[in-house]
C-alpha cells in the first residue's frame, strides 16, 4: 500500500491544531495541560501565557488555584527539564523517564556524583525524611544532607536526590503575581499518592502523537529525552497510521487524528518562553526555519518568547518596565504602579500593516495587560 507524503506545511497545520493554536478552546486549564502532556516550566510563569494563548476565557487565577490545590505540579520530567503537569501525570510519567535521571546521576557535568561511593539508596531515604518535615531549597537540602554524608559535595547530594526521587516545586513559587524560592518536597508526600509501577513508554508516546504528531522516532526521542524507542514504536505500529515527510522519513500517528489542509487558517499567536511547540521535534522545520531558530535559541539555553504568523515563528517579544526586562506574571510585571509596561515586538522580517494590526490586537489581550495601569506596544 502506498504511503502518503505529508508536506511540511501540512505538518504545520496538524501541529497547530493539536497544540490548540488554530482557535481558542473552551476547555479548562487542567484539561489543556493533560492534552498537551504537560508544559515546559523551568521558568515559573510562561505556562500562564501558554494557556492564555490556547484557551477561551483563561484567567491566571485558574492555574494558580490548580497549583495551590495540588491538582497540578512542577517537577523534572521529559528531557530532564521542569514541566507543569497534572497530579495524575506526575505519578505516571515520572517512572517512564527515570532512565534520563539515572544517567544524569553520575554524568552530570556540574553536580554528578562522579567517582563518589555514597550509598544512593541511603541518601534517598535520608532526603525523603528531611523533605517530609518541610519543603527545602536545593541549597538547604544539600546542607542538611551533608550533615549525614560529610565527605560529599552538598550540591551533588541535592542533585542526586532530585535524580532518584520526584521532587515537586511548591507554591508560592510559580503563582501569578507572586515570587518565591524554588523549594521542593517529594511528589508522594505532596500528593499523598505513590508513583505508578509502569515504566514502558508506549502510552506516553501515543499521547505525544495526539499533541505533537505526526512524528518520527527521532522526534519522539527529542521530546521525551529517552533513547531506544524503536522497540516501543514497533509494538505500537500495528495500531498506528504511517506517513512520510518530504525527506522520505517515516512519520507515525494516531489513526483519524486531525490533519487539516495546508490552507487551513492560522491566526497570529503569542507564545511564551520555552514553549514545547518549539522543543518537541528533532526536525523543527514545521514550526520554525533553521535561520530563525539560530536567532531564537541562545547559547545559555534560554528559549525566547515568540509569535506566530501564518503558523510559523516570525519574531520575538518581551515585556519591559523602565527599560528592564520583566517576566509576564512576575510581581514586577503585574504591579499597578511605576513606569509603563512595554511590550516590545521584534519581527524577524518586515510585516504587513494587516499583520501588525492583528499582532497589536492580540497583544492588548495579554494577561500582563489586564491590570489597570499604563502600558504600550512597540514594534522594533
Amino acid at each position: 500500500m502506498e504511503i502518503t507524503t505529508l508536506s511540511t506545511r501540512r505538518l504545520n497545520r496538524a501541529l497547530l491544531e493539536r497544540q490548540l493554536l488554530t482557535r481558542r478552546h473552551p476547555i479548562s486549564a487542567e484539561a489543556a495541560i493533560t492534552h498537551l502532556v504537560g508544559m515546559q516550566a523551568q521558568a515559573p510563569h510562561p505556562p500562564y501565557i501558554g494557556l492564555w494563548t490556547r484557551l477561551a476565557d483563561f484567567r491566571p487565577t485558574e492555574l494558580a488555584d490548580l497549583l495551590t490545590d495540588r491538582r497540578v505540579v512542577r517537577l523534572g520530567l521529559m528531557r530532564g527539564t521542569v514541566h507543569l503537569v497534572t497530579a495524575a501525570d506526575c505519578l505516571t510519567l515520572r517512572p517512564v523517564v527515570q532512565s534520563i535521571y539515572d544517567v544524569d546521576l553520575y554524568r552530570n557535568a556540574l553536580h554528578g556524583l562522579g567517582e563518589s561511593n555514597v550509598d544512593v539508596a541511603e541518601l534517598v531515604i535520608a532526603g525523603r525524611e528531611l523533605m517530609a518535615e518541610q519543603p527545602l531549597t536545593a541549597k538547604a537540602l544539600g546542607v542538611a544532607l551533608a550533615e549525614r554524608f560529610p565527605d560529599e559535595d552538598p550540591k551533588a547530594l541535592a542533585h542526586a536526590l532530585r535524580s532518584q526521587a520526584p521532587l515537586v516545586q511548591v507554591p508560592p513559587r510559580a503563582l501569578w503575581g507572586r515570587s518565591g524560592q524554588s523549594a521542593c518536597t517529594t511528589a508522594e508526600h505532596w500528593l499523598g499518592r505513590s508513583l505508578a509501577a509502569e515504566t514502558a513508554p508506549d502510552a506516553m508516546l501515543l499521547r505525544y502523537l495526539a499533541a505533537f504528531g505526526p512524528a518520527t522516532i527521532a522526534d519522539m526521542q527529542a521530546w521525551s529525552g529517552l533513547s531506544g524507542l524503536r522497540a516501543a514504536v514497533d509494538r505500537l505500529r500495528p495500531s498506528l497510521a504511517v506517513y512520510r515527510d518530504e525527506a522520505g522519513r517515516e512519520l507515525y500517528d494516531i489513526p483519524d487524528a486531525p490533519l487539516p489542509p495546508e490552507d487551513a487558517p492560522a491566526p497570529v499567536r503569542f507564545l511564551p518562553e520555552f514553549d514545547n511547540i518549539l522543543l518537541s521535534h528533532a526536525d523543527r522545520a514545521r514550526i520554525i526555519s533553521e535561520e530563525d531558530r539560530k536567532r531564537l535559541f541562545t547559547v545559555n539555553g534560554i528559549i525566547r518568547a515568540t509569535f506566530l504568523v501564518d503558523g510559523m515563528v516570525a519574531g520575538m517579544w518581551r515585556l519591559t518596565r523602565g527599560g528592564k526586562p520583566v517576566s509576564a506574571g512576575s510581581p514586577a510585571a503585574v504591579r499597578p504602579s511605576g513606569p509603563p509596561l512595554v511590550l516590545d515586538v521584534q519581527p524577524f522580517r518586515p510585516i504587513s500593516k494587516e499583520t501588525e494590526a492583528a499582532l497589536t490586537a492580540e497583544a492588548t489581550r495579554l494577561p500582563a495587560f489586564s491590570t489597570p495601569h499604563d502600558h504600550e506596544i512597540r514594534f522594533a
